[in-house]
């Protein structure tokens, strides 16, 4: 079972490698889909605080923004250096920062608690409501739990996988020196 892991990993590894060492379009066209996506998420938290909507709680204050919009503005970093093909830095930022905006900031965001999911489909045209309505705060923590899960088990994961394929690419940059 040992050896089946480390093939497995290892796989991985040189899939890693692969990746980062490759020139193609479609990863960028992706990172760049996501940016854009992320951004207007992010504008839409920020017409709830700058409406006063209800949405954002009395709790949300600066730590909470901190911790709320740094994850929103982490991933976008993330896809605006990986459209640009800086698929290293992204990656070592996705691995070591997401640990502790994505999941300490939901760990957080979970135990405070500072949103009003009533009021979540507020800025919406009336057409469009519907497709946020049905969020409740039962749903909402829900996500925060697989969030902080997923988030937890992914930063450990791919922690690991960056040091390991650093570790690779400087002794196959020896290797061929």
């Amino acid at each position: 079972m040992k050896e089946g892991i480390k093939r497995w990993f290892s796989i991985r590894v040189n899939e890693q490698i692969k990746e980062l060492a490759s020139e193609e379009r479609s990863g960028a066209r992706i990172a760049i889909a996501v940016f854009v996506i992320f951004t207007l998420i992010v504008l839409y938290f920020v017409v709830h605080q700058v409406w006063a909507t209800g949405f954002f709680t009395n709790a949300f204050g600066t730590l909470e923004m901190f911790l709320f919009y740094g994850s929103w503005i982490e991933w976008i970093a993330i896809a605006a250096l990986e459209g640009m093909r800086y698929k290293h830095l992204a990656r070592d930022i996705d691995a070591f920062g997401g640990l502790v905006f994505v999941t300490i900031g939901a760990m957080w965001l979970f135990a405070v608690f500072p949103f009003e999911f009533v009021f979540f489909a507020d800025v919406l045209p009336d057409f469009l409501r519907f497709l946020v309505q049905w969020l409740s705060i039962e749903i909402a923590r829900i996500v925060i739990v697989l969030w902080i899960t997923v988030n937890l088990m992914s930063a450990v994961y791919y922690g690991i996988l960056r040091v390991v394929v650093r570790r690779e690419l400087r002794t196959r940059t020896r290797v061929l020196a």
